[in-house]
């Protein structure tokens, strides 16, 4: 981390007297925060749009948009405190890569490509509760200022920013980095499992079968087996997917939603999954294919072409 990056959010801590411990709401746990809501936001908004561009932008069909936004936006409403009220903004990426995550204040995102792999709507609940959960356990806030008290001795250095520039514009590189992987969107064990507590917490009260994130972990797993070790999903470089992650939503259906099966108020989804977001998904990756397949012949003629100058070097059809 730069110092001059440190340096920034430290000051901006200094003149707003931000900076101390607080019990986050939805975690019950006590935090060192140093970015203010209003900080949280303007960062989460400022980094968006280039997030958006960095994986191909938003997909255009208007339904899928809407439905995966709908699902957002009834999760949300059962957060904790003043969590409802964030400028949530739900976007489905048109990449696919698989992969999924939040930016603070409220912007949650989610691949094609992931959301392809999925049979239920649950499943969908599942992953946008957990991104949610990282929203509203402040992650990113807690990982910086967990670095910013790591190198608390080089405050004096670099307060300075250009006033073409917001305070939080340097900030970006370090949320976003190169494809999304941005040093800040990398959480711990503890965090990971925080937000599948939480995102398991929301999709329940939401009226999703809580075993839809088990299943998630499987999406996981079946994209690893085919990748065949070459390649981990995106997903996995921001979430890590170890056996203790696994366990923790074990426990969790075990105990706190051991009744889950026989709530007849918690559901899969899997119809409606399937009526709405099916057809469509599949209709892009069958137009996606042959795109790929065009492009593919396209080259094979340019190469057969350039193989026999006879059809193209009016020199050589002289000769």
């Amino acid at each position: 981390m730069r110092l001059s990056t440190l340096s920034v959010v430290v000051a901006l801590a200094w003149v707003a007297g931000l900076a101390g411990c607080r019990t986050n709401e939805a975690t019950g746990r006590s935090q060192l925060i140093v970015l203010s809501a209003e900080q949280e936001i303007s960062l989460g908004e400022e980094a968006m749009p280039e997030l958006i561009k960095e994986y191909g932008g938003e997909v255009s069909d208007t339904v899928l948009r809407e439905y995966v936004r709908d699902i957002g936006e009834n999760l949300k409403q059962h957060t904790e405190a003043k969590n409802p009220d964030l400028p949530w903004k739900f976007t489905l990426l048109d990449s696919d890569v698989i992969n999924a995550f939040a930016l603070p204040g409220g912007k949650v995102f989610m691949s094609r490509g992931l959301m392809t792999r999925m049979t239920n709507e649950a499943q969908l609940a599942g992953v946008l509760g957990h991104e949610i959960g990282h929203v509203t356990a402040q992650h990113v806030n807690e990982r910086i200022s967990q670095a910013i008290t790591l190198q608390a001795g080089v405050v004096a250095a670099g307060l300075g920013t250009r006033k073409s520039e917001s305070p939080l514009a340097r900030y970006i590189p370090l949320v976003v980095g190169v494809g999304g992987q941005g040093f800040l969107l990398k959480f711990s064990r503890d965090q990971e499992s925080e937000a599948d507590h939480l995102g398991m917490r929301y999709m329940a009260r939401a009226g999703y079968h809580p075993r839809a994130q088990m299943q998630v972990m499987q999406i996981l797993d079946d994209a690893m087996k085919e990748a065949g070790g070459a390649k981990a999903p995106e997903f996995l470089s921001t979430h890590p997917y170890p056996e203790t992650r696994i366990a923790r939503i074990r426990d969790n259906l075990r105990n706190i939603y051991s009744n889950a099966d026989s709530n007849p108020n918690l559901d899969f989804h899997e119809a409606r999954f399937q009526r709405i977001a099916r057809p469509r998904l599949d209709a892009i990756e069958a137009e996606k294919r042959k795109a790929m397949g065009d492009e593919a012949r396209e080259d094979v003629l340019v190469a057969a072409l350039l193989a026999n100058p006879q059809v193209w070097c009016a020199h050589c059809r002289a000769e």
